[in-house]
Order: structure tokens, then C-alpha cells, then sequence
């Protein structure tokens, strides 16, 4: 990497898609499934949404929805803590706060696979 190039538009970038995601999509799962499905508005029965999740792109779908908002996460909690005052800090963290959204990516990832 050439001098005073970084990978921050990389960040911004998953920050912005990650918020879409977060925006759009989350809403409609937290409705879906912690109200829709536990009053019993939608019947679908374990083995179906089993089913359901085992299909290739619905898994593709989970990976967007679960691992693109951990970047907007990520990028927005770092920028606080660095708002809040732990200018000196802003290596680990950065590091932590990527790198947890990295974890999480790859655990979703892996059980994403496993199913």
C-alpha cells in the first residue's frame, strides 16, 4: 500500500451497506420472528423454516443480514470511543472492534455452513 492510502473507505464502505442492511432488512425479521411467529399470526412449523434455512441463497441471505450490520456496528462503536475521548487507544481499538466484527463474520459463516 502506497503512502497515505488505508483501508478506510473499505470500513466506510461496509459501514454504509452494513447501516442499509440494519435499516431495511432487520426490522422485518424482528417482526417476523418475535412477534408475527410467537402470536401465531404466521404458522410455519420447524421443519419447514429448517428447510427454508438449508437453502443456498436464503443462506446467502442470513450472511448479509447477520454479518454486514456487525461492520456498521463495528465502525460506529469505534468512532464513539474515539468521540468519547480514547484518542490514544485508537489502534487496539480499531483492531478490536474490526476484528470482532471479523469473529462474527466467520461464526456465521461456519454455523451458516454447518446447517
Amino acid at each position: 500500500m502506497s503512502p497515505g492510502k488505508t483501508i478506510e473507505p473499505l470500513w466506510w464502505s461496509l459501514f454504509s451497506v452494513g447501516g442499509v442492511v440494519a435499516a431495511f432488512l432487520v426490522p422485518v425479521h424482528i417482526f417476523l420472528h418475535g412477534l408475527a411467529l410467537p402470536l401465531g399470526w404466521v404458522n410455519v412449523s420447524h421443519a419447514r423454516m429448517l428447510a427454508l434455512v438449508s437453502h443456498p441463497l436464503v443462506k446467502v441471505y442470513l450472511f448479509v443480514l447477520i454479518a454486514l450490520p456487525l461492520y456498521h456496528w463495528a465502525h460506529r462503536f469505534r468512532f464513539i470511543l474515539e468521540d468519547l475521548g480514547l484518542h490514544g487507544f485508537r489502534a487496539p481499538i480499531a483492531v478490536l472492534c474490526y476484528g470482532s466484527a471479523i469473529v462474527g463474520t466467520v461464526a456465521t459463516l461456519w454455523v451458516l455452513i454447518r446447517i
